[in-house]
């Protein structure tokens, strides 16, 4: 499954136009995970490529887990797209 993750930042001070919060979240999603940070801007869209028996739902349930990291804690899960190629 291929998905598009965008977080947003809910608190906290942005730091605009930084990708050192993209990287910390890529950082914490499992490594099995083949992904990728598309932009980083307001807000974060991350690309992930999952096993074909991942659904979009365990994706957006387990980047929400992840994102209560105290590290990233400050965004959390806008959408959780499914890609086609």
């Amino acid at each position: 499954m291929l998905v598009e993750l965008t977080l947003r930042r809910v608190a906290g001070e942005p730091s605009p136009n930084s990708p050192v919060d993209g990287i910390r979240i890529l950082a914490l999603l499992p490594p099995r995970w083949r992904k990728d940070l598309r932009h980083v801007t307001d807000e974060i869209a991350i690309r992930v490529q999952t096993d074909d028996h991942v659904t979009a739902t365990q994706i957006r349930d387990q980047v929400t887990e992840i994102l209560t990291n105290p590290e990233v804690s400050d965004w959390a899960v806008l959408a959780c797209e499914p890609v086609t190629v």
